[in-house]
């Protein structure tokens, strides 16, 4: 849960969490992924929607199934009518920048009708590398002089598109994931500024800590000296300016951590210190931006093992944590053996990590 008074900014029955880095390779889409099919899967009532702002689109490639399905299923969405991906929702915004479209139906598809492994209230806007080449249109639009509040209405797309999507839930609450990009581009201050929450998974090396010091900074506008020289023209100061909201720091990811005898390995676990250091460090100044100022910074870290192999078989087939079991598994025409202790240390790991949003 949020920070007391944010039900009243957010809305009770709408909530929202961007998985982000400032580095790739952490496992953020997996994650996401992980958490969207198991909110779902265990909060029938609820629908989940996942909105893909990577152009790499790994999220959706995975939820349509995949290496064997996603292919066809995104050519499909890609060649309708209407594009069906989170670039053909911006596409439409930028004909008419200004004014809300008449209807999001044609950007959101429905996984389950392609991957049946995923529950059928998780629903999808797809990812499309067509984002990337559409970033300096929406740069741009939301540069022009007129109207005043260009700026804020093109940054808020993303979050007009929840309210649509929430609205088209009805009186089912409504959940919303969104997949960003390691960059700080313009698509992915668009999902920050639609999102309630950060999670930002990590790995036990240095440039991740320094990557979780640049979300800080690239955010919220905190930092050193370089960073506050800064300020006058961040991401952060404009958004206070014009009244755009920011989102909250929730849970920290240590994820692909090795472990030996079932602790982590001491290399990975004095790494992770320095990590747990830096963002305390961070806490102790400004708690304010984490979504649970009362609690330690620490009680918000959420550690995941490495098991390369069940993870291998859970993105490349679309398998969802609770459809996942022991045995194995033909992967594009591989045996991958899916041994069942670590599988179920694996398991529980990601089970703490979803009970954690």
């Amino acid at each position: 849960m949020g920070p007391e008074g944010s039900e009243q900014k957010w809305g009770p029955r709408v909530t929202s969490y961007a998985f982000w880095n400032n580095k790739g390779g952490v496992g953020k889409s997996y994650l996401c992924f992980i958490a969207s099919s198991e909110y779902a899967h265990r909060n029938k009532d609820v629908d989940v929607y996942v909105i893909d702002l990577c152009p790499q689109a790994n999220v959706s490639e995975i939820l349509l199934g995949g290496y064997q399905t996603s292919p066809n299923a995104m050519h499909e969405l890609i060649g309708r009518a209407s594009r069906a991906t989170v670039a053909g929702y911006i596409e439409a915004r930028l004909s008419s920048p200004f004014r809300q479209i008449d209807s999001v139906e044609p950007y959101v598809s429905h996984p389950v009708t392609v991957n049946k492994n995923v529950p059928d209230n998780l629903y999808l806007v797809c990812g499309d590398n067509l984002l990337e080449i559409l970033a300096e249109a929406i740069r741009q639009t939301s540069q022009l002089a007129i109207p005043t509040d260009s700026w804020k209405k093109v940054t808020e797309w993303i979050k007009d598109l929840t309210v649509a999507l929430a609205a088209r839930s009805g009186n089912r609450p409504a959940v919303f994931m969104f997949d960003c990009n390691p960059s700080f581009a313009i698509y992915t201050q668009l999902g920050l500024a639609a999102a309630r929450n950060i999670v930002v998974p990590f790995t036990a090396d240095d440039s991740s800590r320094r990557a979780i010091e640049n979300v800080v900074a690239l955010t919220y506008g905190i930092g050193d000296d370089k960073v506050s020289a800064y300020s006058r023209i961040s991401f952060s100061r404009r958004a206070k300016e014009e009244g755009v909201d920011l989102p909250l720091l929730h849970t920290f990811v240590s994820n692909r951590v090795t472990k030996y005898e079932g602790k982590p390995s001491k290399a990975f676990l004095a790494v992770a210190n320095t990590i747990e250091a830096t963002v305390s460090r961070i806490y102790r100044q400004h708690r304010s931006i984490f979504a649970n100022p009362r609690s330690k910074p620490e009680n918000a870290f959420i550690t995941v093992p490495d098991y390369h192999g069940a993870c291998i078989v859970s993105a490349m087939l679309g398998i969802p944590l609770h459809k996942m079991t022991a045995g194995p598994k033909q992967v594009a025409g591989e045996r991958v053996q899916v041994n069942p202790v670590p599988l179920k240390t694996y398991l529980a790991a990601l089970e703490d990590f979803v009970d954690a949003l």
